[in-house]
């Protein structure tokens, strides 16, 4: 790792970045809407440990949302009846590193332990 990494980060997943907003800034309004609220609900709730695991799915939901955009996909076709299982599922194709993954696997684990020690 370069000095300057140190101090500011890994520049290749700063450009990662910049390029899938400015291809989100590119989308008509409705799609870049959409965009925008799903990146925040992913960004709160995704993959958080993984920068990498982060880009791709930023990625791939910008490739997502240019190709409903281009086929004119209604975004309730897209997302469905309710978002957040559209984005809940959508997530799950990246890991489960969020606080709430982390969260959900701790419960699980505390609740079998409980059981077995019922006998």
């Amino acid at each position: 790792m370069a000095w300057y990494e140190k101090i500011i980060g890994d520049l290749g997943a700063k450009k990662q970045w910049r390029e899938y907003r400015r291809r989100l800034d590119a989308l008509p309004a409705p799609y870049r809407q959409a965009g925008r609220a799903l990146e925040r609900y992913v960004l709160n709730l995704g993959p958080t440990e993984d920068s990498d695991a982060l880009i791709r799915m930023v990625t791939d939901l910008a490739d997502l949302l240019e190709q409903a955009a281009a086929a004119q996909t209604p975004i309730r076709d897209l997302t469905g009846a309710e978002p957040s299982v559209f984005a809940e599922e959508f997530m799950a194709n990246y890991g489960d590193g969020s606080w709430i993954g982390r969260e959900r696997a701790r419960l699980s684990r505390a609740i079998d332990e409980a059981a077995q020690s019922q006998g």
